[in-house]
């Protein structure tokens, strides 16, 4: 039973999600560390902005190629953008406390990146099942027209 579970949320658009994540991943992520080593901006703004210009990209590029999502309508945008908010907050609100409390013989620059790192790692795996199954979840309709 725990397999089918495993093979149902590990299928084909896991691998297209992982694709599109390592575009945006490297996209936001060099948006953060250099928002936060270059210009010395927070880890909040720096971890923000990762994740409000790459949500832009991870929308389109996600909607249509890894979910093949056709609906137009306001309710997948604000679906997706409630997504990305909770899955931000859970994984940064997370991973900074816990590196801190993990690394704390460290430096705060090295604690923040770290904790970025986390944070970022945490964030795909929660907003992985938050677009399949809640930003573009398919209706019973249109999953029986797929088969």
């Amino acid at each position: 039973m725990s397999v089918d579970i495993l093979k149902k949320f590990f299928d084909k658009t896991f691998l297209k999600f992982l694709i599109v994540g390592v575009i945006n991943t490297v996209f936001g992520t060099a948006i953060m560390f250099v928002a936060y080593n270059v210009f010395n901006l927070s880890y909040w703004f720096s971890s923000f902005a990762n994740y409000f210009l790459g949500s832009i990209l991870s929308y389109f590029l996600n909607k249509y190629y890894t979910f093949r999502y056709k609906k137009r309508s306001w309710s997948s945008v604000f679906r997706f953008a409630l997504n990305i908010v909770c899955c931000y907050l859970v994984a940064y609100g997370f991973a900074r406390p816990f590196i801190r409390f993990l690394l704390s013989s460290f430096s705060p620059s090295v604690q923040d990146n770290a904790a970025m790192l986390l944070g970022t790692g945490i964030f795909m795996i929660l907003n992985f099942a938050g677009q399949k199954y809640f930003a573009f979840r398919k209706s019973s309709d249109e999953e029986a027209e797929k088969k």
